[in-house]
Parts: C-alpha cells; structure tokens; sequence
C-alpha cells in the first residue's frame, strides 16, 4: 500500500507539474500532478509557480488519494496525474 508521509513537494518547470513521493514500504515512487489537474483542481489558483504549490498544499489529501489510484507497486518509478484524474 502507497503512502505520502513526506510532505515535500517541488515545481517541475520542465514538466510543468508538482512533484511529490509516495513509498511503498521501501519503495520510493515519483508523482507528477500537471498544470491542468491542478487548474481543475482549484481553478481560482495564480498560474505561477507559488500558486500551483498552493494549490497542490491545500488539496493535499485529494491529490493522494488520486495518486494512491494510479499507483501500481514496482509498476514503474514515476506516475503522472492528469485533470482526468479528478
């Protein structure tokens, strides 16, 4: 089962998406959540970089429990969440 116990998190420009970890007892896995999930998310956020990680803090346990969805163990080290997603 997935866990987020980290609650780091840092903007990818280059894949413009949030990036967060989950782990897997001692599995790390890689979480991108894009721009247009997070606009989905809460529409009314600033589409720069402090509003996206806003965004992505204040629904926190959304995006998780979306991610924890995706997640297939030893499937791959990185997963993408897209607005279809939510």
């Amino acid at each position: 089962m997935i866990e987020f116990p980290n609650h780091s998190r840092s903007y990818d420009r280059t894949r413009r998406a949030v990036r967060f970890w989950g782990h897997d007892s001692a599995i790390e896995a890689s979480f991108f959540i894009n721009e247009n999930a997070l606009k989905r998310i809460q529409p009314d956020i600033g589409y720069d970089e402090s509003g996206f990680l806003r965004a992505f803090d204040s629904n926190r346990d959304l995006i998780c429990a979306a991610a924890a969805k995706v997640y297939v163990r030893g499937s791959r080290g990185s997963y993408d969440l897209l607005a279809d997603n939510f």
